[in-house]
């Protein structure tokens, strides 16, 4: 809801809000779903496919439980983050992006960064720019 609030209340409300259960899909379709693919990207990719980050453009993409993209999938995340730019899989063409991206964890991302278990300390930070701290619903 926070998310919804943070999008609806800015300059950005006209313009789509998408949100993403990072800790529903597993780690082959996640990239895709995040990046998109071309035709014949992989076994099953029958036709081209925008994916989350280009869906968003000018608008807001919630990442919720940011902390359960694997390891490998960080990079790639960062590298979005960086340089507001994205290649879909099986592409070699570069797709700009204008999106505001809001991410959420219930685990203690500087924790796990500390033990190694999300490793890219410079995610966490672009994560990080903004923390908005917020009580479980159960303690309510």
């Amino acid at each position: 809801m926070i998310a919804w609030e943070i999008h609806f209340r800015s300059e950005r409300k006209e313009q789509v809000f998408l949100t993403l259960d990072c800790a529903s899909i597993p780690f082959a379709l996640l990239e895709s779903e995040l990046f998109g693919h071309e035709r014949g990207a992989f076994t099953g990719a029958i036709a081209k496919r925008m994916g989350r980050f280009e869906l968003a453009h000018q608008g807001t993409l919630f990442l919720d439980e940011v902390g359960e993209i694997p390891l490998e999938l960080q990079a790639k995340l960062l590298r979005v983050l960086q340089e507001k730019r994205f290649e879909r899989l099986g592409e070699h063409r570069t797709t700009s992006i204008d999106v505001r991206f809001v991410a959420a964890s219930n685990r203690n991302l500087g924790r796990m960064v500390a033990e190694g278990d999300f490793r890219r300390r410079d995610l966490y930070y672009r994560l990080k720019v903004f923390p908005i701290v917020l009580l479980p619903i159960r303690s309510g």
